[in-house]
């Protein structure tokens, strides 16, 4: 029933019929999810604001009552939150120490960076931009064994790990630690065929999925193949966990859909103002268009944000003249940022078995 399903999204013609998906973003039917209530965490240290999400009390937290233990997040981020995740998934998670699908294809010198030469060197860029399919960080996930090693394991981003503690904390996970994670970088054409993650040691603890960019219709099937899937529509800014039965379960994306809604084109541009090169954040500008600027200093002041954060990125990236080519990229374009644990809590380090 999975693959079945999963032909008929990936369909081109005939056009499939997505009645059946579910869309968090409409009235659904109690049947089908059940709302979980999410309690708010005011530990004094990290508040929602601060890592680029809106307030708590503004978000929904949805149960499917089918596949117990996926939750739903209907984006939980603001307008500058996502284009931060966007700006560290494509500017600076693409480079060493981090692995890329492209590393063995030689088409990047050592020393260069992926983004920075895409957008340097047009012609050899545009045929980059699309040969990225996908990132591994932290522990690096071994396509051909499906395992991890302590041979092969990178420094995890600590303003990622950061967002998933704050997250998991919210939906009842207090032990989580991101320790390995796998960005994907999805094309109008792509898919990602149906299957299960279970190369960590820990399969107790969530999976966290964070999207941006074009939307997808995301299968969520049962421990077999032959189960069928439920269909789901993922938007930017969506967060997916998969805990509990669905921790385990098949999964896969037959289809990418042009979105409707660009919420990381709604962020209010600093560069407005044609003083704001000369202006730091913390000065007055006395240039009558720089209300914008203003308007986004409170947002983007340093001092409001964890240390772990890119601070370049946090001040770029409200700036439309920096972020355009990020934009432009979306246009055509979903990335996801699969997030997962692999030790048991206490554990330090993969058993010594593993590195044989």
């Amino acid at each position: 029933m999975f693959k079945h399903d999963f032909k008929r999204y990936k369909r081109r013609l005939p056009p499939p019929d997505l009645s059946e998906v579910i869309d968090f973003s409409q009235d659904l039917c109690s049947n089908i999810v059940t709302v979980r209530r999410v309690s708010p965490i005011c530990d004094g240290v990290v508040r929602d604001s601060q890592l680029g999400l809106k307030p708590i009390h503004e978000w929904r937290v949805y149960e499917l009552t089918n596949r117990h233990g996926l939750l739903f997040i209907p984006n939980p981020f603001t307008d500058l939150g996502q284009r931060y995740w966007v700006c560290r998934c494509l500017k600076d998670f693409t480079y060493k120490p981090q692995k890329l699908n492209i590393d063995e294809h030689g088409d990047l010198e050592d020393g260069q960076r992926w983004w920075d030469t895409c957008m340097k060197d047009t012609e050899k860029g545009k045929a980059l931009l699309q040969k990225l399919r996908w990132v591994t960080l932290g522990y690096h996930h071994n396509w051909d064994t499906k395992m991890y090693s302590e041979n092969s394991r990178g420094p995890f981003p600590e303003d990622l790990a950061v967002l998933c503690r704050y997250i998991a904390r919210v939906v009842g996970f207090d032990d989580f630690s991101a320790e390995a994670a796998i960005v994907n970088y999805y094309h109008m054409d792509s898919t990602l065929s149906g299957h299960t993650d279970n190369s960590e040691e820990n399969k107790e603890a969530p999976l966290f999925s964070f999207s941006f960019g074009q939307s997808a219709v995301f299968l969520l099937g049962g421990l077999g193949i032959d189960e069928k899937p439920t269909a789901m529509l993922i938007r930017s800014g969506d967060v997916v966990v998969m805990s509990g039965m669905s921790r385990l379960c098949y999964h896969g994306i037959p289809r990418i859909l042009s979105t409707e809604k660009m919420p990381w084109d709604d962020v209010d541009s600093k560069s407005e103002c044609p003083q704001r090169r000369r202006c730091d954040l913390s000065a007055t500008c006395d240039a009558e268009d720089c209300g914008s600027a203003k308007g986004l200093r409170k947002e983007t002041n340093l001092a409001t944000f964890p240390s772990c954060f890119s601070s370049e990125i946090i001040h770029s990236c409200a700036e439309n003249c920096f972020w355009e080519p990020f934009g432009n990229y979306l246009r055509t374009s979903r990335i996801n940022m699969n997030v997962r644990q692999v030790l048991y809590p206490g554990v330090i380090s993969l058993h010594s078995s593993d590195e044989l």
